[in-house]
C-alpha cells in the first residue's frame, strides 16, 4: 500500500498562505526529494494551477537551485481532483467521481507513496483518515491573516512525531503519523 503524505509550509499562527514563505535552497530540496519520494502527486484545483504556473515553464529569473524542485514536480505523475477543470495535462489526469474511494484505489496500487499539498483538498483527505504522514514546515512569523491549516476539521487527529528537521532562517519541518495508525519509518 502506498502511503498518502502531506506536507505544508505553516506560520506560527498556522497561516497556510504560500505567499509569507522565505524561498530557500534548503527548503526547495527538501521538497524536490520529498516529491520524488512518491509516484505521484494528488492536488486539488487551486494547488495544481498555481504549481503549473509557476514550475511548469520557470522563470528565466529563477535562481539555478530551484531547477531540481521543478524538475521533480514536472516529471511526476499528477492526479487533480476538480469539479471545475475539463482537462489538464503536464502529465496530469483529472479524478472525477468520488474522492474517497479514487484516493483508495491510488492508495492500494504498488508503489512508493503519494504526496499532496495546498489546504483544502487535505482538509477532506484529513477528515476521511486518509492522511498516513503529515509535514509541517514551520516558519518563524506571524502572519496575522490569511487561510489557517486545517480550519473546519470535523474531529481531532492525534499525531505521534517521527522526525524533526532544521532548515536555514529558522524553520522547522516535523513529520508525524496518526497515533493510532504509525506508518513504517
Amino acid at each position: 500500500m502506498r502511503p498518502l503524505r502531506y506536507s505544508i509550509n505553516v506560520s506560527l499562527d498556522g497561516c497556510v498562505d504560500h505567499n509569507f514563505a522565505r524561498p530557500s535552497e534548503d527548503l526547495h530540496l527538501h521538497a524536490a526529494q520529498s516529491i520524488a519520494r512518491a509516484d505521484a502527486l494528488l492536488f486539488g484545483r487551486t494547488t495544481y494551477e498555481m504549481m503549473e504556473s509557476a514550475w511548469r515553464r520557470p522563470s528565466p529569473d529563477m535562481p539555478e537551485w530551484t531547477a531540481p524542485f521543478a524538475q521533480s514536480i514536472s516529471e511526476s505523475r499528477k492526479y487533480v481532483v476538480t469539479s471545475t477543470l475539463t482537462s489538464v495535462d503536464w502529465n496530469a489526469e483529472i479524478v472525477d467521481g468520488d474522492i474517497e474511494e479514487t484516493v483508495r484505489r491510488l492508495k492500494n496500487e504498488p508503489g512508493n507513496g503519494i504526496f499532496t499539498g495546498g489546504a483544502q483538498l487535505p482538509l477532506a483527505l484529513a477528515d476521511m483518515g486518509l492522511i498516513d504522514e503529515y509535514e509541517f514546515i514551520v516558519h518563524p512569523v506571524v502572519v496575522g491573516r490569511g487561510p489557517t491549516l486545517f480550519a473546519g476539521l470535523a474531529e481531532r487527529v492525534e499525531l505521534e512525531l517521527v522526525g524533526r528537521e532544521e532548515f536555514s532562517h529558522g524553520v522547522v519541518a516535523s513529520r508525524y503519523v496518526p497515533a493510532d495508525q504509525p506508518l513504517s519509518r
